[in-house]
C-alpha cells in the first residue's frame, strides 16, 4: 500500500494544484467528507481521477469499463442481486483467478460473497472501477441474460416435455441438484444442459455432441453407433451452455484455446452414470463431446455379447489358460472393452489376483484392482504395467497396447506365467501379428506369447417392434455371397421405423472373428508371413469364421439387416 496521503497522490498524478488541495482540505475539516469527493464536487478532478488515485494508494489496478466489456463467462458466475448490492462485477477469469471490478475494492464482505457464490473455485483479485460504469455493465449482463432466457423458453418447453430428471452427484465444489425445488429455480441454461443430458440418457445415446456453427449450436446424439440431430440451440446460448458443461466437469472456463478433458457423475432414475467430457477449439467456438457411460449396463456375460456357440467356446478356452496374450482388435467403438470386461467376469475367481490398467476406468468390477492412466502424474500404461508385475498378479488387463514399451512388457509378462488381456487397433485378427512386429516386438516373442486374436465390430439389431420381412435386391445378395434357391428358402427382415426406434434399429450386437495361434500360426509368425496369408491359412485350416461370415449368419438369423452387415464389414 502506498504510504502517501491521498491528497499528495492526487497532486502527483493529476492536474490538481497544492492550492486547490489546501482549499479542499479546509472544506473537509468542516464537513468530514472524503477529500476525493470534495475535489470532484469542486470540479478540480474527475471521478476517474479519484478512482485511479485511490487504486494507486491501495495498490489496486484501475479498469475502465467504458472502454472494455466484461467477459460474458465471468459476468455470469455471480447473480445480479449480489453484483448490484456490492456494486461489483467479475470481468475475466485467468489461471484460476477471478478479476472483479469494484467501486470499493476493500469491501471484504463483497469478496467473501463472490467466493461463496462461485463455490470457492477462484482466487478473487479486486480491481477498482467507476460505480456508474459498473452499474452499466451489470445492466448489460442482465439484459443479455433476459434475452437468452427468452430465446430458450420455447426451446425448453418442447425439450422438457416428458423428460425425467437427471441429478448431478454431490461433490465438493458442486451443487447437488437432486431436489425438485433446486431444479425449478435453476437458470434456463442450467435447465437446458440438464435436458440435453436427460434426453441423451432416455434415447440410449453413447455420446453427446455440442457443435458450434456460424449461426447456432447443433446438438447431436450417437445412438447405436449413428449420429442423429437432436436440437439446434440459439447462438446466444453457446457460451453459457458450454461454460456450464465445463464447470460441471471440472475444467478451466477461461481456457478456450487448448483442448481439455473432464468428468462428471450423475444419477438417472437411481442409476449411476459417468460422463467423460472433451472440448476442442474450433472455428466457431469450443466443441464439446460427452461420452455417456452407464455404470450399471456393462454386459459382463459373454453369452449376451453375440458370440456364436463355437466362437465363445474357443474364446473361453483361450482366456482360461494360465498364461499368454489374448487380444481384442477393432476400431474405436467396436465393443473391445466390453468384451474384455466379459472375459474378466468369466475368469475372475477368489483364488486369482486380477489387476487392470485403463484409460480411464469405465466400469467398476468387484473383486479386482483397477488402475487409471494419468500421464501428467507419470502414470502411463507402460509404467503402471511394470509396477503391476511386482504385485504378484495372475491376470493382467491392459486397456490398450499403444506403444513399443507396453507391447514388450505385456509380451514378457505373458512369457513369465501371466494371462494378459488387451486391445489393439487393427482391421482384422490376422493383422495383429504384423502390428506387433511394427511396434518393435520380436517375432519369436509374439509366436511364444500370443494365444489368440479376436477381431470384432458392432452391428445394429432390427427393432423387434417394427420388424417385417422383405426381399433384398439381387445385387446385395451377390455381394454378400448368399445364394437363394427360392423366396421361401431364406427369410430376410428389416425394421420399418417406429416410436421405439425411429430408423428400424434398436440396440447393437457384436460380430466376431477369432484367430487361434496354434503351431501353424507360430511358424508363419516366425517367418513374418504377410497378414493376408495368415488369414487364408486360418480360414482353410482352422475353419475361422470371418467378420463378414459372422455378420451374414446374424442376417440369416433375423438379428440384423443385410445392408447393415455389408456396411460394417465393407473393409474386408
Amino acid at each position: 500500500m502506498d504510504q502517501r496521503l491521498i491528497g499528495q497522490i492526487l497532486v502527483d498524478n493529476t492536474s490538481l494544484t497544492q492550492e486547490q488541495l489546501d482549499e479542499a482540505l479546509r472544506v473537509a475539516r468542516e464537513t468530514n467528507e472524503f477529500i476525493g469527493q470534495i475535489l470532484v464536487n469542486m470540479g478540480y478532478i474527475t471521478e476517474r481521477d479519484s478512482a485511479i488515485c485511490r487504486g494507486l494508494q491501495w495498490n489496486v489496478p484501475f479498469v475502465d469499463l467504458s472502454e472494455m466489456q466484461p467477459e460474458p463467462e465471468a459476468g455470469r458466475l455471480v447473480p445480479d442481486s449480489i453484483l448490484r448490492k456490492f456494486t461489483c462485477i467479475p470481468i475475466a477469469v485467468e489461471n484460476g483467478t477471478l478479476k472483479v471490478a469494484m467501486a470499493d475494492p476493500n469491501d471484504i464482505r463483497a469478496i467473501d460473497q463472490i467466493r461463496l457464490r462461485t463455490n470457492f473455485r477462484f482466487r478473487v483479485e479486486p480491481l477498482i472501477a467507476l460505480a456508474e460504469d459498473i452499474n452499466n455493465a451489470i445492466t448489460g449482463i442482465s439484459d443479455t441474460r433476459a434475452r437468452v432466457a427468452h430465446e430458450l423458453d420455447s426451446l425448453l418447453g418442447e425439450f422438457e416435455e416428458g423428460a425425467e430428471e437427471v441429478a448431478e452427484q454431490h461433490r465438493p465444489g458442486e451443487l447437488d441438484f437432486s431436489d425438485t425445488e433446486a431444479v425449478a429455480g435453476d437458470p434456463p441454461v442450467v435447465k437446458l444442459v440438464r435436458m440435453i443430458i436427460t434426453k441423451a440418457v432416455q434415447q440410449r445415446a453413447s455420446d453427446i455432441h455440442m457443435q458450434p456453427e456460424e449461426s447456432m449450436v447443433r446438438v447431436r446424439y450417437r445412438v447405436d453407433g449413428v449420429l442423429r440431430d437432436a436440437m439446434e440451440v440459439p447462438k446466444s446460448a453457446q457460451a453459457p451452455m458450454i461454460g456450464r458443461v465445463k464447470v460441471m466437469s471440472g475444467m478451466k472456463i477461461d481456457q478456450k484455446l487448448a483442448p481439455q478433458g473432464g468428468r462428471v457423475a450423475m444419477r438417472f432414475n437411481g442409476k449411476a452414470f459417468d460422463f467423460r467430457v472433451s472440448t476442442l477449439p474450433g472455428q466457431f467456438g469450443e466443441k464439446v463431446v460427452m461420452r455417456v457411460l452407464d455404470k450399471s449396463s456393462v454386459q459382463a456375460d459373454l453369452s449376451r455379447l453375440g458370440f456364436s456357440t463355437q466362437t465363445q467356446e474357443m474364446f473361453e478356452k483361450l482366456i482360461l489358460r494360465p498364461h499368454g496374450i489374448v487380444l481384442a482388435t477393432g476400431p474405436t467403438g467396436s465393443g473391445k472393452s466390453t468384451t474384455l470386461y466379459g472375459a474378466l467376469n468369466r475368469i475372475n475367481t477368489k483364488d486369482k489376483n486380477v489387476i487392470t490398467v485403463e484409460d480411464p476406468v469405465e466400469y467398476e468390477l468387484s473383486g479386482l484392482t483397477q488402475c487409471s492412466v494419468n500421464e501428467r502424474a507419470g502414470m502411463t500404461f507402460s509404467t503402471i504395467l511394470r509396477e503391476m508385475l511386482r504385485q504378484d498378479p495372475d491376470i493382467i488387463m491392459v486397456g490398450e497396447v499403444r506403444d513399443t514399451e507396453t507391447a514388450v512388457i505385456a509380451t514378457e509378462a505373458a512369457l513369465t506365467g501371466h494371462l494378459v488381456l488387451s486391445t489393439l487397433h487393427t482391421n482384422d485378427s490376422a493383422g495383429a501379428v504384423a502390428r506387433l512386429v511394427e511396434m518393435g516386438v520380436e517375432p519369436y516373442l509374439i509366436a511364444s506369447a500370443l494365444s489368440g486374436v479376436l477381431a470384432q465390430r458392432l452391428v445394429r439389431k432390427i427393432c423387434v417392434h417394427c420388424k417385417v420381412p422383405y426381399a433384398p435386391p439381387p445385387e446385395a445378395l451377390d455381394i454378400a455371397g448368399i445364394e437363394v434357391d427360392s423366396e421361401e428358402s431364406v427369410q430376410f427382415f428389416r425394421g420399418e421405423g417406429c416410436s421405439q426406434c425411429e430408423d428400424g434399429y434398436r440396440g447393437r450386437i457384436g460380430i466376431y472373428e477369432l484367430l487361434v495361434v496354434d503351431d501353424d500360426m507360430r511358424e508363419l509368425t516366425l517367418k513374418q508371413t504377410p497378414s493376408h496369408v495368415i488369414r487364408e491359412v486360418a480360414i482353410e485350416r482352422q475353419g475361422m469364421v470371418t467378420l463378414k461370415g459372422d455378420a451374414i449368419a446374424k442376417v440369416l438369423q433375423g438379428i440384423t439387416t443385410l445392408d447393415e452387415a455389408l456396411t460394417r464389414t465393407q473393409t474386408e
